[in-house]
C-alpha cells in the first residue's frame, strides 16, 4: 500500500485496522469496529480522494453508533465544507458526549464557517479555561488547526504563540503554514527547509516548500522540490501542479504544459489549471489550442471561481491575437457584473483595439482608463507597455520618460525594467545600461520578469548589470 505522507495513516497501527475492515468488506461479513476507527478510516478515504468510500463507511459507522462524536463531526464538517449550516448543525447536536473537545471544537467552526470569527476565538478563549494544564498545548494546536483549516491565518498564528517550548515536527509544520497564509513566506520556507532536515522523504513537506519558494518568487527552488516531491510519489497530483506553475513563471512553457497535461491525467483538470495551460499555448503562439483550453476553463469552474475574470482576460487576448476582434471585446464586457478591476479591463480593451489597428478608439479607451484611476501610475505604465508590445516603441520611451517625471517618490519602483527593454530595442546603450542599473537595484522581480529574456536563465537579477556591462564593452 503506498505512502500517503501523514504519519498515523502510514503507521502500522493504523494499516492494521484498515487491513480488517477491508477484508471484512470483501467477505461480505462487516466488522462490528469502534466508532473513532471508522472515522478515521473514512478520513483516509478522504485524504486519499476517495470519497464515496469514505461516505460509506461514514454512513455505517452513523448506522452502529448514531451519537458518536467522530462519525457526527465528520458529517458536520461535510456539511460545513457544501456551506449546508442547517445540517452541520443538527449533526453536532446529535453528539451525546456535550463536554468532548470535539464538540466544542465544531461550535467554533460553525461560528467561524458564518464568518463569525471573533465569535469563535472568544468562545474558544473562554473554553480554554476549562481545560487541565497537561492538556493545554494540546488544545492550542488544535484550535490553531481549526483556524488553519478555514485559512484565518492570522488568529491561527494568535493560538501558536500561546504555546511554549515546543520542538515537535506536528507544531512546526504548523507555524510554518500560519506564517505562509500571513505571508511569510522566507519563514515559512525556513522552517519546512528544518524539517526536510529530519524527514527527508515526506513528500508533503517537499510540496509546502515548493508553494512557500513560488510565492518568495524562488521558482527554480520551487520546481527542484516538487521534483523531490514527485520522485517520492510519481502520482502525487499536487507535487506535479506545482512543477508546471513554477515552469510556467521560469518561462519554460513547453514543459509546463507536459506536467498541465499529466495535473489533468492525475486529477480532473480545474479552471486554475486549464487556465494556466491555455497561458502557456498563448504564449507560444499556439492560440488557436490556447482558445479551446481557456473555454475548457470557463465550461468547468463555478460561477463564483476567483480566477475567472483572468480566464475572460486570456480569452479576450486570444482572440486579439486571432484578429477575432468582435470575440475578444464580447470577453472583456462579460467582466462587467464580475468583482475584478474593471480599469484594468478598461486598460485591456484599448490595447486590443491598438493590436487590431483601432488606434483611435484606443486612445479614447486609454485616456477614460487614466481618467477614472484619477492618474494611478499602474494603469498609465500598463498603458505603456501596450505601446511597446504593439511596437510603438519609441513613444512608448517617450511616456516613459515624461511617467519618471511624475513619480519622483522612492517608494514607487516600477517601470525601469521596461526602460532598459526600450533603450535596448532603440540601440541607447549607455541609457539601456543606466535604467538596468536602476531596475535590479529597485525591482529584481520586474527585472527578471521583463528582461530575463536577455540573460542566462539561471542567474539571478542582481548579477544582470555586471553580466550586460561586461558583455557591452568588449
Amino acid at each position: 500500500m503506498k505512502k500517503t505522507g501523514d504519519e498515523y495513516f502510514d503507521s502500522e497501527e493504523f494499516r492494521t485496522i484498515l487491513d480488517h475492515f477491508e477484508e471484512s468488506a470483501k467477505s461480505g461479513h462487516p466488522l462490528f469496529m469502534d466508532a473513532d476507527d471508522l472515522a478515521d478510516i473514512a478520513d483516509y478515504y478522504h485524504y486519499i480522494g476517495k470519497d464515496a468510500k469514505a461516505d460509506q463507511v461514514i454512513d455505517y459507522a452513523l448506522s452502529l453508533y448514531p451519537n458518536a462524536t467522530l462519525p457526527n463531526v465528520y458529517k458536520a464538517r461535510e456539511a460545513l465544507t457544501q456551506g449546508d449550516i442547517d445540517s452541520a448543525q443538527e449533526y453536532i447536536e446529535q453528539i451525546e458526549s456535550k463536554d468532548d473537545p470535539e464538540y466544542h471544537y465544531m461550535q467554533a467552526e460553525l461560528m467561524i464557517a458564518q464568518d463569525h470569527v471573533e465569535e469563535a476565538d472568544a468562545y474558544l478563549r473562554e473554553y480554554l479555561k476549562t481545560v487541565p494544564p497537561d492538556e493545554y498545548q494540546n488544545f492550542v494546536m488544535d484550535i490553531a488547526n481549526i483556524f488553519s483549516d478555514y485559512d484565518v491565518n492570522d488568529k491561527a498564528y494568535e493560538w501558536m504563540m500561546r504555546t511554549k517550548d515546543d520542538d515537535s515536527n506536528d507544531f512546526k509544520e504548523l507555524m510554518a503554514r500560519a506564517l505562509f497564509g500571513i505571508g511569510k513566506y522566507k519563514d515559512s520556507e525556513r522552517i519546512f527547509n528544518e524539517l526536510l532536515d529530519k524527514d527527508p522523504y515526506s513528500k508533503r513537506y517537499w510540496n509546502a516548500l515548493s508553494n512557500a519558494q513560488y510565492m518568495n518568487d524562488n521558482f527554480s527552488g520551487a520546481v527542484t522540490s516538487s521534483e523531490y516531491a514527485i520522485a517520492i510519489d510519481p502520482e502525487d497530483a499536487e507535487a506535479v501542479i506545482n512543477k508546471a506553475n513554477a515552469l510556467l513563471r521560469l518561462g519554460n512553457l513547453e514543459e509546463a504544459i507536459h506536467y498541465y497535461d499529466r495535473y489533468g491525467e492525475l486529477s480532473s483538470p480545474d479552471g486554475f489549471s486549464l487556465l494556466n495551460k491555455g497561458a502557456c499555448l498563448s504564449g507560444l503562439n499556439r492560440h488557436e489550442e490556447a482558445l479551446v483550453t481557456l473555454q475548457q476553463a470557463l465550461a468547468v469552474c463555478p460561477p463564483d471561481f476567483h480566477f475567472l475574470p483572468q480566464i475572460y482576460q486570456e480569452l479576450a487576448l486570444c482572440c486579439s491575437s486571432l484578429q477575432r476582434l468582435d470575440d475578444a471585446l464580447h470577453y472583456i464586457d462579460e467582466t462587467r457584473q464580475l468583482d475584478c478591476d474593471h480599469i484594468d479591463m478598461l486598460t485591456l480593451k484599448g490595447h486590443i483595439l491598438l493590436e487590431n489597428g483601432q488606434n483611435q478608439r484606443a486612445e479614447e479607451v486609454f485616456k477614460n482608463a487614466i481618467i477614472r484611476s484619477n492618474n494611478d501610475p499602474n494603469v498609465i505604465l500598463r498603458i505603456i507597455v501596450s505601446l511597446y508590445d504593439n511596437k510603438y516603441v519609441k513613444a512608448a520611451y517617450e511616456m516613459l520618460q515624461k511617467f519618471f517625471t511624475m513619480v519622483v517618490n522612492d517608494e514607487y519602483d516600477q517601470g525601469y525594467s521596461y526602460m532598459a527593454l526600450c533603450c535596448n530595442d532603440l540601440g541607447y546603450t549607455e541609457e539601456f545600461l543606466m535604467y538596468l542599473r536602476i531596475a535590479v537595484e529597485r525591482n529584481p522581480s520586474e527585472a527578471r520578469l521583463v528582461l530575463g529574456h536577455l540573460f542566462p536563465e539561471d542567474m539571478a537579477a542582481k548579477e544582470y548589470y555586471h553580466y550586460m556591462y561586461q558583455k557591452l564593452k568588449k
